[in-house]
């Protein structure tokens, strides 16, 4: 009996969306700690990714703001072309489906209060946490206004930032056209990003 019910409190990526790449299994509500929410100190409190219902990713943000807990929507714009053949520069999430939040683990009653929230990513475990680096990249000027989804395979030399506030981030470098593109993997949600840099801005990653 508890083997089933353990079974099905996990989520996994056949449940998910096809169009999502996804890690094998999610934690769900049932890997909620019993008993009142507490209030943890920073130093206790963990990045951690999101996995809400489509298009809903506004709705969670909206939700954790409510309830003071921090959260962050990488997004990113793109030229949509309409049927009149006007172009219209649209912001949307960076990972459709995924909103990152910043919380402890008395906390996680909270995020799953809005019913917008499918599951918080983890393991059969609990929840995984992210990198704050990760997050710090994706929230840097080195970031802003020139990223994008990546969807390509992703192959070429491991380089890493060799300046700036993002030194020693590591990445993988590929080529469109005439431009040098750093790619940065998010391993925990099976995501990629790129952002155009210039040769002087990296250097070879020898580790």
């Amino acid at each position: 009996m508890g083997n089933a019910q353990t079974a099905r409190s996990l989520v996994t990526a056949s449940d998910l969306p096809a169009l999502t790449p996804a890690p094998a299994l999610y934690a769900s509500r049932s890997c909620l700690p019993r008993g009142v929410d507490g209030n943890p100190s920073a130093s206790s409190r963990k990045w951690y990714a999101i996995y809400t219902a489509p298009r809903h990713e506004h709705a969670v943000v909206r939700h954790l703001d409510a309830h003071r807990i921090e959260s962050f929507l990488p997004t990113w714009e793109c030229t949509h072309v309409w049927k009149n053949r006007q172009r219209k520069r649209i912001v949307q999430p960076l990972f459709p489906s995924y909103v990152f939040a910043r919380f402890g683990r008395t906390e996680r009653l909270r995020v799953f209060q809005s019913p917008s929230v499918v599951t918080i990513v983890g393991n059969r475990h609990g929840p995984i946490p992210i990198q704050d680096s990760e997050i710090e990249f994706l929230r840097s000027d080195f970031c802003r206004q020139r990223v994008e989804p990546f969807h390509d395979l992703v192959a070429g030399d491991k380089v890493l930032v060799k300046c700036g506030s993002m030194q020693g981030t590591r990445g993988i470098l590929v080529r469109k056209q005439d431009t040098l593109r750093f790619v940065v993997s998010l391993d925990l949600i099976c995501q990629h990003v790129v952002v155009d840099v210039g040769a002087e801005e990296l250097e070879p990653d020898l580790e």
